[in-house]
């Protein structure tokens, strides 16, 4: 097995038998599909209050409205979530003292690093197919009608935006890195939440420029967001996979 497997096998097994990131599975997959079933539900019976925090989307109606709701909470609530995820990868080596070992490993340190972002990309695309199902049972709980090509539509970007939310985490990888533990990493994420909702609100017209806040845009507003500017979302995991890189390669045991 070369190197880049043996990084990846394990890195996939620390992955696997982490209840960190099984407890943010299920809060991620769970919580978002329960709670925009339920906006979706009190929406439909006309909570006044509900009506109100919903906005735009207080308008809509059938899955329109509930894959509305479970994009707006995945654009913040996930982005949270895989920033943790992230941060906990990268965080625990230093925080429980396995930094040392790698140094003594035949793998090199950027080699790991990589392999913990693939495990990341794999492990997102498992949520965003089961979060798609989830709001499609949901859906259907809630009896919105037909599923016709439309609904797939939206549920193609629902599992879309989940993936590029992930992809987006990566600065925490990063952060945890440099900070040696998993708090920068999870501090660099809602600094990065934060700066994507006040520059949607702020700014909307060239939000859409922003690789943060455009998934979110794109997934309520489809034509509001264009190929360009959506595959501006590719630019951050790819500069923070490799400055991560660089980073693990710097690392030394004094510091």
């Amino acid at each position: 097995m070369n190197p880049a497997a043996t990084a990846l096998y394990v890195e996939y097994r620390k992955a696997l038998a982490s209840a960190v990131l099984r407890t943010i599975t299920i809060l991620v997959v769970a919580g978002i599909a329960v709670l925009a079933a339920t906006l979706t539900a009190a929406a439909r019976a006309g909570n006044d209050q509900i009506l109100a925090q919903l906005g735009p989307l207080a308008g809509h109606s059938g899955w329109n409205l509930l894959t509305g709701v479970s994009a707006q909470i995945t654009a913040a609530g996930a982005l949270l979530a895989f920033g943790v995820a992230l941060s906990w990868s990268f965080g625990r080596e230093f925080t429980d003292g396995t930094i040392t070992g790698l140094f003594a490993l035949p793998v090199t340190r950027p080699t790991i690093a990589l392999a913990k972002f693939a495990v990341h990309l794999a492990w997102t695309g498992l949520v965003a197919l089961t979060l798609a199902v989830f709001v499609l049972a949901a859906g259907l709980i809630l009896n919105l009608g037909p599923i016709d090509s439309d609904v797939w539509h939206q549920l193609a970007r629902q599992g879309m935006l989940t993936i590029l939310t992930g992809l987006l985490a990566a600065p925490a990888g990063w952060a945890a890195s440099l900070g040696r533990g998993s708090l920068p990493g999870i501090a660099a994420t809602i600094a990065i939440l934060i700066a994507a909702q006040v520059t949607a609100i702020a700014v909307p017209g060239t939000a859409a420029w922003l690789p943060f806040s455009a998934p979110a845009l794109w997934a309520l507003q489809p034509t509001a967001v264009h190929a360009g500017q959506l595959a501006t979302v590719a630019i951050v995991p790819i500069v923070f996979a490799v400055v991560t890189s660089v980073t693990w390669q710097r690392l030394q045991l004094d510091r």
